[in-house]
């Protein structure tokens, strides 16, 4: 019933820019909160941003503090992930989830959110 569609995943060179959208639909109500996850080849899923909705706290993995940013629409549930200065590391596919359960805690690890998008492949080469 719920789901995530991210877009604007591509090809770049290093040094480029993307941006990256996830909309979320089929539930009413805010989400506690959205986030961005990252799998590169033969790597675990890791947690690249999240933002709380109420608050709009965000958090950004140190790997991409500084050039990556999260932000979000709090009235149409769209998530954006503003990524700079890119390296070819930062290649992956990128997922965006979402979780509408009340917490207080971090919201940092996979298993807080309910759910997924299919994913975005994000390729950073020369």
């Amino acid at each position: 019933q719920v789901q995530l569609v991210e877009s604007g995943g591509g090809l770049v060179q290093p040094g480029g820019s993307l941006r990256l959208s996830c909309a979320a639909s089929g539930r009413t109500g805010s989400p506690t909160a959205m986030g961005w996850f990252r799998q590169g080849p033969g790597k675990e899923r890791e947690l690249v941003a999240r933002i709380r909705w109420s608050s709009g706290n965000s958090y950004h993995a140190d790997s991409v503090k500084g050039r990556f940013t999260i932000s979000r629409d709090n009235a149409k549930n769209t998530v954006d992930l503003q990524m700079n200065s890119l390296k070819v590391e930062d290649t992956a596919v990128y997922y965006c989830a979402a979780t509408w359960s009340g917490a207080s805690r971090p919201i940092t690890l996979a298993y807080e959110y309910d759910y997924w998008g299919r994913g975005t492949q994000v390729t950073v080469s020369s």
